[in-house]
């Protein structure tokens, strides 16, 4: 289905999600693809819902302890060598930096591609006593990664914004605290802000991240039946404070290699809810991450005009004095229709409109984005009801969400039975297990379909092993994924 307007989304995202999802990303202003193949610039109106997500990332991480510093981009080959040597080849695919102007340096310099490396070396030198932990740090920056083919803006791109966080503790028990506080973070700001819904859980010993005791993730589905993984949270044991020699003196009076745990998300986020709760006319933003919650829109009709502005002016300051970011447009070149379409790409969760008959019986004209009910409330009410319609918009995008998964999550007893979903439905396919790795190799390596996450409590079992059908120890949830 083609759709008319070739100023706004001209393919139906049930027709093509992958190109609808691109003119959304480009058309509404959150991205543009730059001039160096693999990368993106994060334009105005896409960096304003990185910030909200910040924002809520960076308030709570600070009450519960942690600070934000900043390390270097630039990491010597030596470290990265160090690190695959002690996890079994760990080699990310790097930019590397090789001259100094014309001078070509001794050492080749990775471009980060992650930070474990550089900050654990740090840790080494700060850390001495039982009295220095935990030590709790985050790092806001961005990272390389050389992702030159199949790029997709926010999805998979060779340079990408994200937090790590980077704590050291004392012991397993300490450590194993830190991992599941983090993970109940992530899921408050997936959940409860981009209201997307997710399973938490597990990652198996096959898919956790390299070198960690354990992993542990938050995994959404999306519209095509595919899972994205929307952020992990790990206990990396003692491996890398052995690797880099992070040790302690403990109240014992005798010396100890400290334990880790790391944990992050990225821009990726944004790409989710873009998928998620996308429409054909472009963008749908749950209110309580929108960096703009209410655009008010004047509609003047001849010498009412200068009355019907003064008024949105006055109504976009009452709201922005009680904390609802709202905004006005009163742009004289554009027509309000024009304006609505413009607004409903960017996925503004509220319309609010006023004209001279709104203004007559002391009221306005509100439309809500996920749904575009229009309705009418009292000016003498206003930020209250406000208020009340923002709250409704976010639980009933969640609640949609919400069904969606339930809806895309479909149980296997056999092999035949899970590969059918797979090619035919996708979505998470809820199976039982054995938990050998080699099992679960030949699965992914048969269907493209891994097992996503492994609950954290035990789910009852309900047949054998999905995939060579001895008997099962684990629930698990397979899919392919991004």
């Amino acid at each position: 289905m083609r759709l008319s307007k070739e100023i706004g989304i001209t393919v139906s995202k049930r027709d093509d999600l992958s190109e609808w999802y691109t003119q959304v990303v480009t058309k509404s202003g959150l991205a543009d693809y730059a001039s160096v193949k693999g990368f993106m610039v994060l334009m105005p109106y896409g960096y304003s819902i990185w910030e909200k997500i910040r924002e809520f990332l960076d308030a709570r991480l600070k009450a519960t302890g942690h600070s934000n510093a900043y390390f270097p981009a630039l990491i010597p080959e030596t470290f990265l060598k160090k690190e695959a040597e002690h996890f079994s080849g760990f080699t990310p695919e790097v930019f590397w930096v090789t001259h100094a102007g014309n001078d070509k340096l001794g050492e080749r310099l990775a471009v980060r591609p992650t930070s474990e490396t550089v900050i654990y070396d740090s840790y080494a030198k700060w850390i001495r006593s039982w009295r220095d932990l935990p030590l709790l740090i985050n790092v806001w920056n961005s990272v390389l990664r050389a992702e030159i083919k199949a790029t997709k803006p926010f999805m998979r791109t060779s340079e990408f914004l994200w937090q790590e966080g980077h704590t050291v503790h004392a012991d397993k028990e300490d450590t194993d605290s830190e991992v599941m506080r983090i993970l109940e973070l992530y899921r408050q700001l997936v959940e409860d802000q981009l209201a997307i819904p997710t399973l938490v859980g597990l990652k198996t010993e096959r898919e956790k991240f390299v070198g960690a005791l354990y992993t542990t993730t938050l995994e959404a589905i999306m519209p095509d039946g595919k899972a994205l993984q929307m952020g992990t949270s790990h206990n990396l044991g003692q491996n890398f404070s052995k690797a880099f020699d992070i040790k302690y003196l403990g109240k014992d009076e005798q010396t100890h290699h400290a334990w880790n745990a790391s944990w992050g998300v990225s821009w990726r986020l944004i790409g989710a809810l873009v998928m998620m709760h996308g429409d054909d006319r472009g963008l749908v933003i749950p209110p309580r991450i929108a960096p703009i919650q209410a655009v008010v829109i004047p509609i003047p009709y001849k010498e009412e005009g200068a009355n019907v502005i003064g008024q949105a002016k006055l109504t976009t300051q009452k709201l922005q004095q009680a904390g609802i970011n709202a905004t006005l447009d009163d742009r004289e070149q554009y027509t309000p229709g024009w304006k609505f379409n413009e607004w409903e790409m960017k996925g503004i969760p509220l319309r609010i409109e006023i004209g001279p008959r709104d203004i007559s019986r002391q009221q306005v004209t509100v439309v809500r984005r996920d749904t575009f009910e229009r309705s009418t409330i009292p000016a003498a009410t206003l930020v209250e009801e406000i208020r009340k319609v923002l709250e409704s918009i976010q639980s009933s995008m969640f609640e949609r969400a919400h069904r969606a998964l339930k809806e895309a999550i479909r149980e296997a007893r056999t092999y035949d039975e899970l590969k059918r979903t797979i090619d035919n439905e996708g979505g998470f396919v809820r199976a039982c297990w054995c938990s050998d790795t080699v099992c679960e190799g030949k699965i992914k390596d048969e269907t493209g379909a891994t097992i996503r996450v492994v609950p954290l409590k035990d789910e009852k079992l309900f047949a054998v092993c999905v995939g060579c059908g001895k008997p099962a120890n684990k629930v698990v949830y397979f899919a392919r994924a991004y």
